[in-house]
């Protein structure tokens, strides 16, 4: 491979922002593929690639470049030199590389290879903790949850359906491949950029993993209810909503954060999904106007989201001990609160991308033991590890709520 100084360039740049600015990764590969419109996919693929791995593999880097933050540039380009060696990839004889002691290099990767926190390049106490809650299972999760994730869509059965996708899809030259259990969801062989394909700009479909996809349908929504999305985000599961309802009965897509809602409202108008209201949630109010009024409740918590790391790799960079004892408080008084807009036999469904117990199963069995838990049964859960199914790491629990 031969490396082209201004995509280097755009990765270094990439890399300050991140570790030294605290940008969020997806956002700053997302401005930086705008740079140069003359890039062509495969350049752009380069940068964004190469600026997650560095990212993702930052702890043994740093150990193998004997570099510290902040972040100069020229420990910067250390970096990318050891990730550049480390690939057997030549450097070339740029002013800003350093003469590199590739023999060192490989041998110092060698030896941090005995250890995990080294090999899978995550901090002490996420090292600790990940073996605290999961035991032994934690060595081959967070090795998965290193690998690059695949692309899944999710078709949209309001606009369109699997065949019709797919076929259109391969006329672009995107290759994909159904999923066993998701009937609307196609993987793709090759990494490719689906939002600039006519399919996406119809509606005919969402990029969501496979795990994502399974959260709408452990609903069992029925066309016609009052479906209630408590922690929608940018709504890729109220769209699944939208689409399992067949646009029938009234989709309210709730958050905290209005801006996440008015990105949810543009992807619905070219979904097609018009059963969706949006509302945002500015105090308890907003909650206790809907209690006992809704049939379904999804409460997709605000959680650590190790179970999307492979997506997020700069999340175990930023991720602390201390925000996760808050959003575990979070999370049990968002279960507390939200589960009472639920009907007399409704159903709830908690979910997490997450792997950890504590943020799972025993955030439910506490929710269970309260005052306001005690009306609801546990019907089933399901926990998703990437190291057994190559999805995203995921939880869900469905609840049903007693008739009084």
């Amino acid at each position: 491979m031969r490396l082209h100084r201004n995509l280097v360039f755009a990765v270094i740049d990439g890399l300050h922002q991140i570790f030294n600015e605290e940008k969020y990764a997806d956002k700053v590969v997302q401005k930086l593929l705008k740079r140069d419109k003359r890039w062509g996919s495969r350049d752009r693929g380069f940068v964004a690639e190469t600026t997650y791995e560095i990212v993702r593999w930052k702890r043994l880097y740093t150990e193998i470049a004997e570099v510290k933050a902040p972040f100069s540039r020229e420990n910067l380009w250390r970096l990318f030199a050891v990730w550049a060696t480390l690939r057997g990839i030549a450097l070339p004889d740029w002013k800003q590389i350093e003469p590199t002691p590739q023999r060192r290099i490989k041998g110092k990767f060698d030896e941090l290879q005995r250890t995990r926190k080294f090999r899978e390049s995550i901090p002490d106490w996420l090292d600790a903790l990940g073996e605290k809650e999961l035991g032994t299972l934690w060595t081959e999760e967070i090795a998965a949850l290193n690998e690059q994730a695949p692309v899944i869509l999710r078709v949209n059965t309001l606009q369109s359906d699997l065949k019709k996708v797919k076929g259109l899809l391969f006329d672009e030259d995107i290759l994909t491949e159904a999923i066993p259990g998701l009937p609307n969801a196609l993987q793709l062989k090759e990494r490719a950029n689906v939002f600039s394909t006519e399919a996406f700009k119809n509606g005919y479909f969402e990029v969501q993993d496979a795990s994502s996809q399974m959260v709408a349908g452990y609903l069992d929504v029925q066309p016609g209810q009052r479906v209630v999305d408590t922690c929608a985000g940018a709504g890729g599961k109220s769209l699944h909503l939208a689409a399992l309802m067949e646009n029938k009965g009234q989709i309210i897509a709730m958050d905290i954060y209005e801006n996440k809602l008015k990105e949810l409202k543009r992807r619905a108008k070219r979904a097609g999904a018009h059963n969706m209201e949006t509302r945002p949630i500015h105090s308890n109010k907003d909650i206790k106007k809907l209690y006992n009024k809704a049939d379904r409740v999804l409460i997709d918590a605000p959680c650590s989201g190790l179970g999307v790391l492979r997506r997020n790799p700069d999340a175990k960079w930023k991720m602390t001990p201390e925000f996760l004892i808050e959003v575990k408080k979070v999370q049990q008084d968002i279960l507390q609160n939200y589960s009472k807009m639920v009907k007399d036999e409704g159903n709830l469904v908690y979910a997490t991308c997450s792997i950890l117990p504590s943020e799972n199963q025993e955030q439910v069995k506490t929710f269970l033991k309260s005052e306001a838990g005690s009306e609801f049964t546990l019907i089933k859960d399901k926990k998703i590890l990437c190291s057994k199914t190559g999805q995203d790491g995921f939880y869900m629990a469905l609840l049903k709520r007693k008739t009084k």
